[in-house]
């Protein structure tokens, strides 16, 4: 096995989503995943906990960035404030990782147990969004509201993002779906 070579959780990380795509999630091994990538088990378990952690890795500095955007924005209502950081958790998504964004979504939609994940995450981020919103004085029902809205945003936005021929940026796509929120709320 090759050893010290740069980039191991990347390469984990595609390889483990080569096994889920051609094996599914629970027909994949740590072993396998690490066989693939060409390095050992310890050294699989040096990067993440699990598996499941190869298709959630990130969460934290995904999460550091919605909060960071609300508390950065300038001052407005609790809703303008969420799309500012809507706009800036766009960095988490570089263009060139659209693929293989979509191929963990892929694997996230086949199996139970990773949805369930995914929704945990996804509710933690909006508690977290919420109290950054009432640390900046925002009513707590508001916040919650906003918080809760800009994680259905993001969803359909990543949702739309990921879908087969969709060219436009993740910010272009937030912003459309932020706007038809809107114009739903208005009508």
């Amino acid at each position: 096995m090759v050893r010290w070579q740069p980039g191991a959780r990347e390469r984990l990380q595609a390889a483990a989503l080569e096994r889920f795509a051609a094996e599914g999630f629970d027909g994949t091994t740590v072993a396998e995943i690490a066989a693939t990538a060409g390095l050992t088990e310890r050294t699989f378990f040096r990067h993440f906990a699990d598996k499941r952690e190869v298709l959630f890795a990130g969460q934290d500095e995904f999460e550091r960035l919605f909060v960071a955007g609300i508390e950065d924005a300038p001052d407005a209502d609790p809703m303008t404030v969420v799309a500012t950081a809507l706009e800036g958790a766009t960095a988490f998504f570089p263009e060139d990782r659209r693929s293989w964004s979509r191929a963990r979504q892929g694997v996230i939609d086949a199996d139970p147990g990773l949805q369930e994940r995914e929704l945990l995450k996804l509710s933690g981020l909006a508690v977290a969004m919420t109290d950054a919103l009432c640390r900046r004085g925002a009513d707590p029902i508001a916040a919650a509201l906003a918080a809760e809205s800009g994680v259905a945003v993001f969803k359909v936005g990543f949702a739309t993002w990921i879908a087969e021929g969709e060219q436009r940026p993740l910010a272009a796509i937030l912003r459309a779906v932020l706007g038809e929120l809107r114009s739903l709320l208005a009508s």
